[in-house]
């Protein structure tokens, strides 16, 4: 048949500087086939990489899309996610605005590896895309249909990331790449380097060895701004006759925002990466052996600033100029008892990441080839959280008569358009007058996590393997087995037992409660500051001005860096007190025995799979059988769990003409719950609101999906394909909650949002049913009841039980303009769409998928400039369900909580569905070949600045994010 996949050969190698900066990995090898003639492809540019990503994708036999180097090397796509955003099918999740992670047709539970080797992370998937050096790689693939030979877990896909081996090399070379990346929010010049260097040394009879080193810095500060509310429908009566409004919603409440809330995290990370790899082939026989080695060291932490606006009396509403929106929501009104509370809180991660491995294949006879390999990869994390917390407390109301009350006042909400709303406080120094604002709360938690893995293969191949079955080329089978551990330790700062919170009603002196006010703090110790960026909301706008985004706190940068140093500052407050400490943090810092969690895990896999060549038509067939046992250990607890799954797949190809081809694939494939969801410990947050629990008796997740495609192949790259896919989720984990009673939350709990504060019917006991305030029960209510011993913790322990199913098309389009006359054939366009349909049981569509996809790009080259202009955008999707600051909403408006008894009334099962609305994202780039070894690149993403906002059920904004654009100037060299 005609459908042969040409060697690449040195001239790729040569050409694609990212090529040049990577170790060789151990990959296993797909179904490729090699023509009788060489045919050489030299990758140069935008045009050609995005022609190699076409071959790539046309000779393979299964559904694959891949980026090649010179498109993730070449800007606008130095990150791994946002390049792989370009694939049909694909979408990225941000953080700080750049691409961490992906989903692939909908699915986020895919597989990260290296070479077709399992990545360590701290989760299932393998490593964050945004760790990984993007500069390391030659190509990245997206596979989407699975073949036995590949390792289970991914139920999207696998995105294998792949290198260039030391014996590829004909010559010795040196790369280089130094870049400066500007964050415009952050303000703030970040170096990236990357340097690598490879040669050959031929040994005569001793052989071939090839040797190849990289090294990568980034050093990088971003920001962050957030501005969101708690949403609650109300029934209101705006023109003050005695009767009820109706706003445009289906219950005629409005949807009234309190709890205003301005958050500003500042984001430093530091990665230093390296590989090294080392291969050897014997002289006069075909075989190698490879030895990889390949770290990432990460630390960084946050430092971060949360504002809330609260209120003693929500009913305590100023509604004179007040009117409802298209959306139902409350504009133009104010809100009195209202008070403060600024929080500086803190987090700071360590992360020492290894992948390494020794392998290597043998050609025994021309028919048959063993390979096997033996891998360990290992990521070890310490990270740290902490907070910093003030209250408004009236320190004259204090110094008349000893009470300690808040410091109250009016704020005044107004906003037109989907700009940040303006806040006006009738105090105007309430975040900025450090003597009516008290020391609160001060906490740290330790969490150490170490994930491990070793893994073993052996596979045979053996190509003919009967003459008179001539449509069998080849038989491929293996073994697989892994032995892994996780642990997860938490320790938690503790004076006598107790956490350091509510200091301002609780430290005494001289049996005398007294609270710490800012003022005299920050004279004493130090450690506090003003923040007033000037570049607040660029990007969204504020309608006037809004008095959250200016304000005295103590420094995140203290929190985040110098902890010991926070801690010393505390512990000089308390001296004296009832709740002087002693000794250093170290000292005491209490392991949180509750927490932990031990897994280990063993698998088995065994696969055979059949290449079949009817000429016009092949086929890979065959099926995957793969063993799990596992154990789950709590601190005081054991349990085991095992079970087995039976992966059959095809993946069939038929060549309707020369350069078209149809294909048909069908899998069964599985993923292991996440190691959080394993362990029955319970992990609860600092406020004593909500926790989580899991069970070691999960089963996996479980797909059975069907893909039909057409692909028409033509001129120099040119191609246009369409796709229709079906997945039917079989089981996915689902949240069951209970309300959980703890002794603890009389004192400790905070019921600032009230409305996810659980309610106990009997004070001390648990109960099954998850009971919110209703409409009527504002905080003070909520209070009264933590106070009696009538809350309790919502518990949301993972079970299997969910389901859905996806369905959708892709279509794809790229060709370069090479028929245009002069520098006008250097145009070309790349471009796909994806429509993807979802449903759960409860009729939500499942998380994380737009209906429409677009990406296109538009390049042109000539004479060493080449420019790109990129834009992706996605239709509003479903973010989060039962999300806490809008968990009142859903598409009744009713304020009654009851989305899981559909028996029962007001059964709304979109309560709390938080989406985020549609957006579009510019990316551009350029880049200058001063020489053939000199590049001089630019780029620029989120060139014009678009924020990200995020709307309930009844498409209300209730949260505002926005991060950098980020512009980057640098030079290549390649020797």
């Amino acid at each position: 048949m005609n459908n042969k996949l040409s060697k690449l050969t040195v001239a790729i190698l040569s050409a694609t500087t990212v090529g040049f900066s990577l170790p060789s990995f151990a990959q296993e090898e797909q179904d490729t086939q090699t023509p009788d003639s060489l045919e050489v492809i030299e990758v140069r540019g935008i045009a050609s990489s995005i022609a190699e990503s076409a071959r790539l994708k046309r000779y393979d036999s299964r559904i694959v899309d891949a980026i090649v180097a010179e498109d993730i090397g070449k800007l606008p796509d130095n990150n791994i996610a946002e390049a792989l955003q370009r694939i049909t099918g694909v979408s990225i999740s941000r953080d700080f605005g750049v691409g961490e992670s992906v989903t692939i047709r909908g699915i986020s539970q895919n597989r990260v590896e290296l070479n077709g080797r399992s990545t360590s992370g701290s989760g299932r998937g393998g490593i964050s895309l945004d760790d990984f050096p993007s500069s390391f790689l030659k190509t990245v693939e997206v596979v989407k249909s699975p073949t036995p030979e590949m390792i289970e877990g991914a139920l999207g896909g696998t995105i294998n990331m792949t290198t260039v081996r030391p014996l590829e090399l004909e010559e010795p070379l040196v790369a280089v790449t130094l870049d400066g990346e500007y964050a415009d929010k952050a303000e703030n010049w970040a170096p990236m380097f990357t340097g690598a260097a490879g040669r050959n040394w031929d040994l005569g009879d001793a052989g071939t060895f090839g040797a190849s080193v990289v090294m990568s810095y980034q050093d990088r500060t971003l920001r962050r701004d957030e501005f969101f509310n708690l949403v609650t429908p109300t029934e209101l009566d705006l023109d003050g006759d005695g009767n009820s409004d109706a706003a445009n919603t289906p219950s005629g409440n409005y949807l009234v925002r309190s709890q205003n809330t301005v958050e500003q995290k500042t984001e430093q990370r530091e990665r230093t990466a390296y590989g090294l790899s080392l291969q050897w082939a014997p002289k006069d026989t075909d075989a190698f052996i490879y030895l990889d080695v390949n770290a990432t060291d990460l630390d960084g932490g946050q430092e971060a600033y949360s504002v809330l606006n609260d209120s003693k009396d929500y009913s305590d509403l100023v509604l004179d100029n007040a009117y409802g929106d298209a959306q139902g929501q409350l504009q133009s009104f104010g809100s009195g008892s209202a008070f403060v509370q600024p929080k500086t809180w803190a987090d700071f991660t360590t992360n020492d990441s290894m992948s390494n491995a020794l392998g290597g294949e043998w050609f025994i006879t021309d028919k048959l080839k063993i390979s096997g390999e033996v891998a360990y990869t290992k990521s070890e994390s310490l990270r740290t959280n902490s907070e910093f917390n003030l209250r408004p407390i009236s320190r004259d109301q204090y110094e008349e008569d000893g009470t300690i009350t808040e410091n109250l006042f009016t704020i005044t909400m107004t906003q037109e358009g989907d700009a940040v709303p303006g806040i006006a406080f009738s105090d105007e120094d309430a975040l900025l007058d450090p003597s009516n604002l008290a020391i609160r709360q001060f906490t740290h938690q330790r969490y150490y996590e170490e994930n491990e893995e070793t893994a073993i293969r052996f596979d045979m191949e053996y190509i003919e393997p009967f003459s008179n079955l001539s449509f069998l080329t080849k038989i491929k089978a293996g073994i697989r087995t892994t032995d892994r551990d996780y642990e997860l330790d938490r320790y938690d700062l503790r004076n006598n037992g107790s956490e350091l919170k509510n200091l301002q009603t609780s430290v005494s002196y001289d049996g005398v409660i007294r609270p710490t006010w800012v003022d005299e703090f920050n004279s004493a110790f130090g450690g506090f500051k003003e923040i007033n960026h000037s570049n607040t909301f660029e990007q969204s706008g504020i309608f006037g001005t809004n008095a959250l985004t200016h304000y005295y706190v103590y420094d995140g940068a203290e929190l985040a860096y110098n902890i010991d140093g926070t801690y010393d500052r505390v512990k000089q407050m308390l001296d004296g007190s009832s709740h002087e400490l002693t000794g250093s943090l170290d000292d005491n810092m209490v392991r949180n025995t509750g927490s932990y969690a031990q897994i280990s895990e063993e698998t088995q896999a065994l696969y055979t799979q059949f290449h079949l060549d009817f000429d016009k038509l092949t086929a890979v067939v065959g099926a995957r059988y793969v063993q799990t046992d596992l154990t789950s250990n709590t601190f005081d607890q054991t349990g085991s769990y095992d079970y087995s799954d039976f992966l059959p797949s095809i993946n069939a190809t038929y060549s309707l003409a020369d350069d078209t081809i149809l294909r048909f694939a069908a899998a069964k494939v599985m993923r292991r719950p996440e190691f959080g969801e394993l362990s029955p410990a319970i992990s609860v947050d600092n406020s004593l609101v909500t926790g989580t629990q899991g069970s070691y008796q999960l089963d996996p997740y479980r797909i059975t999906q069907y893909d039909l495609s057409a692909e028409h192949y033509f001129g120099q790259g040119g191609m246009v394909s369409a796709a229709i896919f079906y997945k039917d989720v079989e089981s996915f984990t689902v949240a069951s909650s209970s309300c959980m009673a703890d002794s603890n939350t009389v004192t400790g709990q905070n019921v600032t949002e009230y409305v996810n504060v659980c309610l106990l019917n009997t004070a001390g006991v648990s109960q099954a049913d998850v009971n919110y305030a209703s409409g009527d029960q504002d905080l003070a209510y909520v209070e009264a009841q933590r106070d009696a011993g009538l809350t309790g913790i919502v518990i949301d322990t993972d079970v299997n039980g969910g389901s859905g199913e996806i369905a959708g098309i892709e279509l794809a389009y790229q060709q370069q303009f090479s028929f245009l006359p002069g520098m006008w054939s250097g145009l070309g366009v790349s471009t796909n769409y994806t429509y993807a349909d979802s449903e759960q049981p409860d009729g939500n569509p499942l998380l994380d998928i737009s209906n429409h996809t677009f990406n296109g790009q538009v390049y042109w080259e000539n004479a060493g400039i080449q420019i790109r202009l990129a834009y992706n955008w996605r239709d509003k999707y479903l973010d989060t369900q039962d999300e806490k600051r809008v968990r009142p909403v859903g598409a009744l408006a009713t304020g009654v909580y009851n989305r899981t008894n559909p028996e029962e009334a007001f059964f709304d099962p979109t309560l709390g569905n938080n989406y985020r609305d549609a957006r579009g994202q510019f990316d551009f780039s350029a880049s200058y070949d001063v020489n053939e070894h000199i590049t001089l690149v630019a780029n620029a993403v989120n060139l014009t600045g678009e924020p990200i906002v995020q709307v309930t059920e009844l498409d209300s904004i209730w949260q505002y994010s926005e991060s950098d654009r980020r512009f980057t100037f640098g030079v290549r060299a390649r020797w």
